[in-house]
């Protein structure tokens, strides 16, 4: 739906920006008159990572006048596959200030506020009050639901995208939009989805290129909110499939059975992600991958398990583990033909699905086995770094 602009055309332009943002102003739509919106907006960007690069660049590009971005983390060589912000030298180095340099690269004349660390429900108000609009980049569920009640009680409007694989997804939250028509993330997900059917990027994958795609709707919906053109994402759910190179748009209603956001809470807790075993005073057993080195090389029995899927184990895997993938090895079938009183060691990537089956093996009576602390990551820093990472 269509909404009045976001931001008051305060700023003035200089001969330079005029220049440098013609193409801009020659469209009828946008004009001088939204190009001073631009520049007179404050948007913050939630993580530097697939979707916040493009977002960043291309926000800096359009001439936001001053972007915000959070992020705690450092780049990767993993990350340089789809977060095009960053580059090979940019290794070890913080997100928030690699970005804010190639963004310099890309329009001097954009302020940059870097908030170098993690968004907390302690913290989070204080960064978001200072911005106009919010664009949410993250990946998870918990940082997804604070960042959406953070805005519900900041009365702030926020663009929200997700990937995974070859699939992604954008909309715009605003729960105090004009007309009384605003929506918020919990009429999408009145529930976050069990931690366990919730698998990360890092887990399940992304095709770089889907990044781009997302991140530059994010990016023209901010746009369009800012200058008040054109009809927003608000209300509507865009669903992009890039192996069918197809698009869907859904159209969304306010939840019939609402939860009033009221306050921030714990949001690791909300989406069971600090879970302990079911009906169990006692932490999940599990091993650290120096004592199973210890265990391998004192030439002790052990079946060590690797239960991620297929396509993990063919880019790395420990010697002697045995592949069972998780979907597998939680069934009664398998189950039942390994040996209870093994003692076994199951692992992942890092460590949370291998605590799942771990659950589900002590429901059948398996008491003798542990979980990899850290999972193969864990094994590759502190015990075998001729490994390759993922």
């Amino acid at each position: 739906m269509q909404l009045p602009p976001l931001v008051n055309p305060i700023e003035a332009l200089s001969q330079q920006e005029v220049s440098r943002y013609s193409r801009h102003i020659l469209i009828p739509e946008v004009g001088l008159e939204g190009q001073r919106r631009l520049k007179s907006s404050k948007v913050l960007v939630i993580g530097a990572g697939g979707l916040g690069s493009p977002v960043l660049m291309y926000l800096a590009a359009a001439g936001v006048g001053t972007i915000g971005i959070i992020d705690f983390d450092v780049v990767d060589e993993s990350n340089l596959q789809r977060q095009i912000i960053h580059g090979q030298s940019d290794i070890g180095r913080l997100k928030a200030e690699s970005a804010r340099d190639a963004m310099t690269e890309i329009n001097p004349y954009v302020s940059m506020q870097l908030h170098c660390e993690r968004l907390e429900a302690f913290n989070a108000m204080a960064i978001i009050a200072a911005y106009d609009l919010i664009i949410d980049g993250t990946d998870n569920f918990a940082t997804r639901y604070l960042v959406n009640d953070a805005c519900v009680l900041a009365g702030k409007p926020y663009v929200w995208g997700s990937i995974f694989r070859f699939e992604g997804q954008v909309s715009v939250f605003w729960e105090n939009a004009p007309g009384g028509v605003g929506l918020n993330y919990r009429d999408l997900y009145p529930e976050p989805p069990p931690a366990e059917m919730a698998p990360s990027c890092a887990e399940g994958g992304v095709l770089g290129v889907l990044c781009a795609a997302i991140g530059s709707m994010m990016a023209t919906e901010a746009i369009k909110l800012i200058t008040g053109i054109g009809e927003t994402m608000l209300g509507r759910l865009a669903v992009y499939d890039a192996l069918e190179m197809s698009y869907r748009f859904i159209p969304l209603r306010r939840a019939p059975v609402r939860t009033a956001v009221t306050q921030l809470i714990d949001y690791q807790q909300f989406c069971g992600m600090s879970r302990t075993a079911p009906d169990s005073g006692t932490s999940i057993p599990v091993i650290s991958a120096r004592e199973l080195k210890a265990i391998k090389d004192q030439g002790r029995s052990v079946q060590l398990i690797d239960v991620r899927g297929i396509e993990e184990w063919n880019i790395v895997h420990i010697d002697g583990a045995k592949h069972i993938p998780k979907h597998r090895i939680m069934s009664e079938e398998v189950l039942s033909s390994l040996n209870k009183e093994d003692f076994i060691v199951l692992h992942c990537k890092m460590g949370v699905r291998s605590r799942d089956v771990l659950l589900e093996m002590q429901k059948y009576g398996f008491n003798n086995v542990k979980s990899l602390d850290g999972g193969i990551l864990a094994w590759i820093q502190e015990v075998d770094q001729s490994l390759p990472t993922y």
